[in-house]
């Protein structure tokens, strides 16, 4: 009785060709991309870029420092000492009230009221993180919001907040933050911080304004519609968290324009009380001895130079890190 089997099935039937019978070109190894939360790709991001690197770690100086001034100070700001001294120059005198006489060391010299250079620049980086940080929280707020509602709800509200926001725009940040200023009612850290703050928000408005408008035809949003999802909901968690990136990358590159900002309203005497030790006025009191006392002008500059590229180059390694375009970042 001969056995019936199906066509092409039988014991004679060429076997399936198997991995090792594919030729090796054509084999395809998976591949699983691991997933990274956000610190993991900072870290890896940073450590990885040696220029990013570099900022990261005189930021980090910066802040200590800042931080930990009465610590990190050799000397009281507002002690006298010899008057205008140069670099890595002595004072002897009774400065604490004991009874001999004191060695005082002056790294980066005394100003012409006999103040520690060193001392007071470590003091004034306390004024200029405090207002660099609180001016990018007011623009960051402000600007934000600005651009998250004229993104999305668009027409007229779009229209009245982008005029709004394009009249700044033609003001020069420092021309606007002395003109906060005379209306505030003058001098003070909080007035510099409103000022400054308000003199930047067009940035992140239309930055936030532009990924707003790509992210809310976005699939996600549309089911989030679908399902009922109030407009405030829909903004604050579906549209706002996917367009962090380009923000924390703008927020870094704030930071140096704001200490800036800063330095350059305190030379003009607009800034903090004369009083408060800042690398602004340090420059502001340094100008009419450049001739014949020039490190009371250079070395504040330098530190604001020093701190200013860190910062940018923080900024440019995590522009790099988020994969966000130089375009999306928008820069004066």
């Amino acid at each position: 009785m001969t056995e019936h089997t199906e066509p092409g099935v039988g014991p004679n039937t060429p076997a399936e060709p198997g991995p090792a019978d594919v030729p090796p070109e054509y084999q395809e190894e998976e591949q699983y991309e691991e997933h990274k939360t956000t610190r993991q790709r900072l870290v890896e991001g940073v450590l990885g870029d040696k220029m990013a690197l570099f900022g990261a770690v005189i930021v980090v100086l910066f802040v200590f420092t800042a931080v930990f001034a009465p610590y990190v100070a050799p000397h009281d700001p507002e002690a006298s000492f010899g008057f205008m001294q140069g670099p890595n120059s002595y004072s002897e005198g009774n400065y604490d009230d004991a009874a001999g006489t004191e060695r005082v060391w002056h790294p980066l010299g005394t100003d012409s009221f006999g103040h520690d250079i060193l001392s007071r620049m470590i003091y004034g980086a306390r004024v200029s993180l405090l207002v660099a940080l609180a001016t990018v929280a007011v623009a960051f707020t402000l600007g934000t919001s600005i651009g998250l509602f004229a993104g999305f709800y668009g027409g007229w509200v779009d229209s009245v907040l982008m005029r709004y926001v394009d009249f700044q725009w033609a003001f020069p940040e420092l021309i606007l933050g002395v003109g906060i200023i005379a209306i505030s009612g003058g001098l003070g850290v909080t007035n510099v911080v409103i000022a400054i703050g308000i003199a930047y928000i067009d940035d992140f408005a239309r930055l936030v304004r532009g990924e707003v408008l790509s992210l809310r035809e976005e699939e996600y949003v549309m089911a989030a519609r679908a399902v009922g999802m109030t407009n405030r909901r829909i903004m604050t968690k579906e549209i706002l968290p996917n367009a962090v990136a380009p923000l924390i990358v703008q927020a870094t590159l704030m930071i140096p324009l704001a200490i800036l900002a800063e330095a350059g309203l305190s030379f003009l005497g607009l800034g903090v009380k004369p009083t408060t030790p800042t690398w602004g006025l340090l420059l502001s009191d340094g100008r009419q001895f450049i001739d014949q006392a020039w490190w009371i002008s250079v070395m504040p500059g330098l530190a604001i130079m020093l701190t200013v590229l860190a910062f940018n180059m923080l900024g440019d390694g995590l522009r790099d890190i988020f994969d966000v375009s130089e375009g999306e970042v928008e820069s004066r």
